[in-house]
């Protein structure tokens, strides 16, 4: 039997931007602030930095909300964009961080950005694929003929949930069971992006959203729990039960849409850490030049991570007309997806 697939042959991405949250915060300075514990479990005194290969993530300043992110995108987006605010039909928010519990963070986006009240708005909640299942929700009213546009974004803000793990792990009674499992909390960063999804007949020229495949593997639900303030996260299992996952639907994904790797472009890859990115591409057999890291300087800034990837390539220039881009994640939970874009 094979995966539940989506493929579109009518939405185009008329508009995708970034922002980068504006404090840096080093590696070095967080595996300085551990420094008594390092010591007591006789860890190197840069185990962060060499461990993972982030030098550095960012966080916004204090005040920024998750919502507040995701308006700073979508507004650089309609700036950059011939789509008439009032036209948007649908506005989905995919972030891991919310503003509340409720409203739905969807509803105080679309309130900053004054959409009309012809817009629907929600929230999807799926781990580091938010983005991607939300853009797939979206594609699928587009394809649908239910609306025309749809904004998709995405406003982490992890300083939270990464100050209070530093100051949990700089307790003396902390073991070493738990220091392993929530060190994990400690790649996270901030960031803010948004795309918007347009019927392709209303344009022509932008990048055609063609769909893919995603498989899941639930009975790892888990291996990855994370709250506002704590994470839990066996790191081990979780990558290697996500890279089988990963492998498993990449190839049907080739077989099933003719993606030989020589006709990939560029995979747009959810950013973990060195040894996460490592390994999946020796697991789905991708070149090394053709799958940008961003995790050096942003660390793992979840479901904003992938089209992240694509928004700065995009901006670089390194993508061409008619290229053939891959879109790939995994989420806790555990679900994973690829997504072809043709630009």
């Amino acid at each position: 039997m094979s995966a539940p697939q989506s493929r579109y042959s009518d939405v185009a991405i008329t508009g995708l931007a970034h922002v980068d949250a504006d404090v840096v915060v080093t590696s070095k300075s967080i595996d300085d602030q551990l420094a008594a514990t390092l010591e007591r479990f006789s860890m190197p005194s840069d185990l962060l930095q060499s461990l993972t290969g982030i030098d550095e993530r960012r966080f916004w300043s204090e005040g920024m909300a998750p919502s507040d992110a995701a308006v700073l995108a979508a507004e650089k987006l309609i700036s950059e964009t011939d789509v008439n605010p009032d036209a948007i039909g649908l506005l989905i928010n995919t972030s891991v961080c919310r503003d509340h519990l409720e409203p739905s963070t969807a509803s105080i986006v679309q309130g900053k950005l004054g959409l009309g009240r012809n817009c629907m708005n929600f929230d999807v909640g799926s781990a580091c694929l938010g983005f991607l299942n939300g853009a797939s929700i979206a594609s699928a009213m587009i394809e649908r003929g239910d609306i025309e546009h749809a904004l998709i974004v995405d406003g982490e803000d992890c300083r939270q949930i990464v100050e209070a793990t530093i100051a949990r792990l700089q307790r003396s009674d902390i073991d070493g069971a738990t220091f392993r499992e929530q060190f994990a909390c400690l790649t996270l960063g901030s960031a803010g992006v948004a795309m918007l999804l347009s019927k392709a007949n209303a344009n022509t020229t932008g990048p055609r959203y063609l769909g893919g495949l995603s498989v899941s593997a639930a009975e790892h639900h888990g291996l990855s729990i994370g709250d506002p303030e704590e994470g839990r996260t066996d790191s081990h299992a979780l990558l290697l039960a996500g890279l089988d996952l990963a492998e498993d639907g990449w190839k049907e994904a080739q077989a099933e849409f003719d993606w030989p790797i020589d006709s990939v472009a560029m995979v747009a890859a959810h950013q973990v850490s060195r040894v996460h990115t490592d390994m999946l591409i020796s697991r789905l057999g991708l070149e090394e030049e053709r799958v940008p890291r961003t995790y050096p300087l942003f660390g793992n800034t979840g479901p904003a991570s992938v089209p992240t990837v694509l928004s700065k390539e995009a901006d670089a220039g390194r993508i061409a007309s008619g290229d053939r881009v891959i879109l790939t994640g995994m989420g806790s939970g555990l679900n994973a997806s690829a997504v072809e874009v043709i630009w």
